[in-house]
């Protein structure tokens, strides 16, 4: 994707079968779905719709009919005799590994079935990482093993006829076969199958959805706390202080572009300045509000907020300062001080200038520095506001990359305020700078690298 294209948005939506062969990040985990239930009962229906919502992720569909075992010689001769709604129909194995390596980050084969043969076939289908897998199959919550890579199990149920009337459809336009077989295929194994293996595993469910894919309350409910739990990361589940921004292709392309050696100075700038921009949103969202109702030009009343207007920013000298333009575009006339810190390595930092408002303890603060690594000018600075009376309730600290060291530091410390990010990164390396990081941020935003 060319930078040109970014500055108008991204369009380009990215399917589970061509995604770029993105890796997932490491130490980030993909959110898992198991979606089971009988027969036509609207199992992908539900998969689709999900999908469809989560527009802003890395989304992988598995099927486990792709991992149905081929038949051979003798099985195929008698195949009106063959249970294929029978656990051991499956290669659970072959399936177990294909999603640990999903899950663990690698690219994987998936199988391509083919019904009309009843054999594996080739090619098989690249299937690369994502943020969000879905294994959808009438038996995914039947295996104990299966079960437990799941981080939300769903149970898509629906009556017992509409699912027939359902397969005869499906098994007679599709598959190839006739009214007879199939009806007599349902009444053998079918439907003895599903009341063994398929029903009993209804308990392991975490959410059971009536009406299958026509129930959108239930969908809609799911993809919000898909949604909730991917833009959460492990650190924010320790520190209920960190806020992560909501990552989106946007944001990502533009971390991708402000990370990379490559970027010239003024793209550098460009896309530093669009993420800086969101930061400083997402952190004036935190100030406290009053409720209000105003007037409309059409006469109606319309109930809003007002935000506190007793605010101002602070930058750590000299990487800060890149954030000041964003914070005067999103608060008009506001006061920004400044403070200065030196300091080489791990420890050492020395507060050398500081010029902050002469009210400032009676403020909110938004303490601006683009890079929290090791978090020692951070809290060297945090302590300084401290000293001036300013709450520890009152400190909002914006920055566009954090490590976990530096979020360890600062909120073991300051448990009170606030820290808004949009990327929390991997670690430090061994002279204390942030990993996989954007290298240094002063330097190329102000061209003195």
């Amino acid at each position: 994707m060319e930078p040109a294209a970014l500055r108008s948005g991204f369009n380009d939506h990215i399917s589970v079968e061509s995604n770029g062969g993105f890796d997932c990040p490491k130490n980030k985990q993909p959110f898992i779905i198991g979606v089971a239930g009988g027969t036509a009962s609207g199992k992908t229906t539900v998969c689709n719709q999900i999908i469809s919502q989560l527009h802003d992720q890395r989304v992988v569909l598995v099927n486990q009919d792709s991992f149905y075992r081929s038949l051979n010689d003798d099985q195929l001769v008698n195949v009106h005799e063959y249970n294929f709604d029978h656990p051991a129909a499956f290669n659970t194995e072959l399936l177990l590994s294909c999603m640990e390596k999903l899950r663990r980050g690698h690219p994987v084969n998936i199988p391509s079935y083919d019904f009309k043969s009843h054999k594996s076939i080739e090619p098989s289908r690249l299937v690369n990482p994502a943020d969000v897998i879905i294994l959808e199959g009438i038996l995914v919550l039947h295996d104990f093993h299966v079960r437990n890579l799941m981080n939300m199990k769903i149970f898509v149920d629906i009556d017992s006829d509409v699912r027939l009337a359902r397969r005869i459809q499906r098994d007679t336009v599709e598959r190839g076969r006739n009214i007879q077989n199939v009806l007599d295929q349902y009444s053998r194994f079918v439907k003895p199958s599903f009341e063994e293996f398929i029903l009993t595993s209804k308990k392991f469910a975490d959410i059971i959805i009536p009406r299958g894919g026509d129930n959108d309350v239930a969908i809609d409910l799911i993809v919000q706390h898909i949604l909730s739990k991917l833009g959460q990361h492990d650190l924010c589940k320790i520190y209920p202080n960190i806020n992560v921004i909501f990552s989106t292709f946007q944001i990502r392309g533009m971390h991708t572009l402000v990370r990379d050696v490559k970027t010239t100075k003024h793209d550098f700038v460009f896309y530093s300045d669009r993420l800086i921009r969101l930061v400083v949103e997402h952190g004036l969202g935190h100030l406290p509000f009053t409720e209000k109702q105003i007037i409309t030009p059409t006469g109606s009343v319309y109930s809003g907020v007002v935000f506190c207007k007793r605010l101002c920013g602070v930058s750590v000298i000299r990487s800060g300062e890149s954030m000041e333009n964003a914070l005067r575009a999103c608060c008009k006339g506001i006061k920004i001080g400044k403070i200065l810190i030196h300091g080489d390595g791990k420890n050492g930092r020395q507060l050398i200038y500081e010029k902050l408002p002469a009210d400032i303890s009676s403020r909110h603060v938004l303490l601006l520095d683009p890079v929290l690594a090791s978090g020692n000018s951070a809290i060297k600075a945090i302590s300084l506001l401290l000293s001036k009376g300013v709450p520890e309730t009152s400190i909002i600290f914006l920055n566009l990359i954090s490590a976990p060291e530096g979020i360890h530091a600062v909120c073991r410390k300051f448990p009170k305020l606030k820290i808004v990010t949009s990327e929390i990164d991997s670690s430090l390396d061994k002279n204390y700078g942030v990993i996989p990081g954007m290298g240094e941020f002063g330097d190329r935003y102000f061209g003195t690298d």
